[in-house]
């Protein structure tokens, strides 16, 4: 199967008065052609940051240091400033975490749907831009689209805007979708049409997409394949079904068996993973996630482990798997 996205042996650090942040380090991912990656893991572990990365919209004081990153055969960390900006949001786009903070409050939403559209699809009229823009909010199933055009983000609900926010995204049919957190501070109802509406999507277009979340139950529902982040490190890469079949590092062993299962009893406590993601100022020697895992052992404290191959598509990061 052919690959749209590999990213390899990607660093990406951030040059504080503290000390060096290494919020990236040493990530390998791959994204088939019209398929899902789930990323998964607590906040900190370096997912947001390295679709930033991808996005090339790393700040100072951050800075990729190491790796490639190659979209549909080009290498993007190559890329000039105003070649990267053809590819974001033309051919790759990308939904933030809160959609009250990435859209314009002063804008209507046709107005910034239209802005994008016009920036990467030349020779489009502005008659032809809004009726495009019509026609995403129709499809992200907007009730009302010619009016709701003209309205303002405040004039959205949460569920609404983060739609508008996927309308946008998707108006200049990107090949790769990265949904940063979609469905947070969402209703569980709400949550599962924005789910069921990307999962359409991607059948009806054939685009990639990159799911950012620290929610197994969403990696379950929209993913093929899941790669879990701790500490700026991928652990564990596997196929969707793989990962709840047969998880192998102890921190997604962790995760799976602090979700509520069905026919749980209310006595019953959920388990927990002991301690807090490490400060990246401050990483343990040898395996990260050592001083919270149950199965540690001295060679964990002093040596790190690299990720190794254990079955077909199923790789960890641990000295025992």
């Amino acid at each position: 199967m052919e690959n749209l996205l590999e990213i390899k042996n990607l660093k990406t650090y951030f040059y504080t008065d503290e000390g060096t942040v290494p919020a990236v380090d040493d990530v390998t991912l791959t994204i088939p052609k019209g398929k899902t990656l789930g990323v998964v893991g607590e906040s900190g572990c370096g997912k947001s940051v390295t679709a930033l990365s991808v996005m090339r919209l790393i700040d100072h004081p951050g800075k990729i240091v190491d790796g490639e990153i190659r979209f549909a055969g080009r290498e993007l960390t190559q890329l000039t400033e105003k070649e990267i900006r053809k590819v974001r949001g033309g051919e790759i786009a990308m939904i933030f975490q809160e959609p009250m903070t990435s859209l314009n409050p002063v804008f209507s939403i046709g107005n910034q749907i239209v802005e994008a559209i016009e920036l990467h699809q030349k020779g489009v009229s502005k008659k032809e831009a809004w009726d495009l823009a019509i026609q995403m909010l129709e499809k992200v199933r907007i009730p009302m689209p010619e009016q709701r055009v003209r309205q303002y983000p405040h004039e959205f609900s949460g569920g609404m805007r983060q739609r508008a926010m996927i309308a946008m995204a998707l108006s200049c049919e990107p090949e790769l979708l990265i949904a940063d957190e979609p469905s947070t501070a969402l209703d569980v109802t709400i949550q599962a049409q924005i789910l069921e509406l990307l999962r359409d999507l991607q059948r009806d277009t054939g685009m990639s997409i990159m799911i950012i979340t620290h929610d197994l139950g969403v990696v379950a529902e929209v993913s093929d394949l899941v790669a879990v982040m701790y500490a700026s490190k991928v652990v564990e890469r596997a196929t969707t079904k793989d990962i709840f079949a047969n998880p192998l590092h102890p921190y997604t062993q962790g995760l799976l068996a602090s979700k509520p299962k069905v026919g749980q009893k209310k006595s019953e406590r959920l388990q927990t993973i002991d301690g807090m993601v490490p400060s990246p100022l401050h990483f343990p020697s040898g395996c990260k996630f050592h001083p919270r895992c149950p199965k540690a052992q001295e060679r964990c404290r002093e040596e790190e482990p690299e990720i190794r191959v254990i079955s077909d598509g199923h790789e960890c990061r641990c000295h025992f798997a």
